[in-house]
């Protein structure tokens, strides 16, 4: 091989080996970042889990060290003194009803302002946008549950959770991926809008509306303000509410507080494993779409 063929492979070589080192080092980087996020947002779950197994006494000493004690008797104290059977019906009744009441208009909400079948729908969107950005309207609202008797009951609660603009947002934005030819060939095989909406556009966003429900009974199960202020009766309070019990006058009971926490975040974590598939779904579909 002749000296010039070979100090060019060398220095290819030398090339690709400098390649190669800097992708392993962006790649080390790449994966630093991604363990001092994933620090930042499961260190506040894990200081939750860490106290909820620790005693009174060894929470009192050392609130940060890890625990030894183990005391998972604190979840069955939690259940107890938080009266969960009954504040737990009452948040599924809210959650499930307000969102799958919330999704099925949603839906038909967006669906003819995505196609642009209603005069305005541009500025019908722009209005359900801006509309995210808009401070809460307490005091006539509050004015206005007064006047329609419905204080303090389980329907105006759950009245005030049927109107979220993100929701519609979403679904606007994925239904108009769905090919229009669909609708053509409905209205020549004469189905109407109600019966097209209901079996033909709710599969096709299936991956979106999983989305919607899930952010949507997420926002529901925490609410703890809206509870606080139009649920006064005890019988009817959700269990954030309930959650109360555990703050006293002269000091509060964290570690059965923290195990309350994490039995409060297994209904919304069960459902969002139940409907991750449909999530990961719409949203790998959306980036090829897009």
């Amino acid at each position: 091989m002749s000296p010039i063929l070979e100090s060019t492979r060398s220095a290819t070589l030398a090339e690709a080996a400098r390649a190669s080192r800097r992708r392993l080092g962006f790649k080390a980087l790449a994966m630093l970042a991604l363990a001092a996020i994933a620090i930042i947002y499961l260190g506040p779950l894990l200081t939750v889990v860490n106290v909820s197994l620790k005693s009174s006494q060894s929470f009192n000493l050392s609130p940060t060290s890890v625990s030894t004690d183990l005391r998972f008797g604190n979840f069955a104290e939690a259940w107890k003194r938080a009266s969960f059977p009954v504040y737990v019906s009452n948040s599924v009744v809210y959650t499930a009803v307000a969102t799958l009441i919330y999704a099925a208009t949603a839906v038909f909400v967006a669906f003819p302002i995505s196609r642009k079948y209603v005069r305005g729908s541009g500025f019908l969107f722009g209005l359900y946008v801006v509309a995210m950005f808009l401070p809460s309207a307490l005091v006539p609202q509050f004015q206005m549950m007064l006047h329609l008797h419905l204080y303090n009951t389980r329907l105006g609660y759950i009245l005030l959770f049927l109107v979220n603009p993100m929701g519609v947002i979403i679904l606007v934005n994925y239904i108009s991926s769905v090919p229009r030819e669909l609708d053509e060939a409905a209205t020549m095989d004469g189905c109407g809008y109600a019966r097209f909406v209901a079996s033909i556009v709710f599969p096709l966003v299936k991956p979106a509306l999983a989305s919607v429900i899930v952010l949507h009974a997420i926002g529901v199960w925490n609410d703890y303000a809206t509870a606080l202020i139009y649920l006064p009766k005890k019988a009817l309070m959700p269990i954030t509410r309930g959650l109360m019990v555990f703050y006293g006058q002269f000091g509060n009971d964290w570690t059965v507080l923290s195990a309350a926490m994490l039995m409060l975040m297994l209904p919304m974590a069960a459902l969002f494993l139940a409907l991750q598939r449909w999530i990961i779904d719409g949203i790998l579909q959306g980036s090829v779409k897009s």
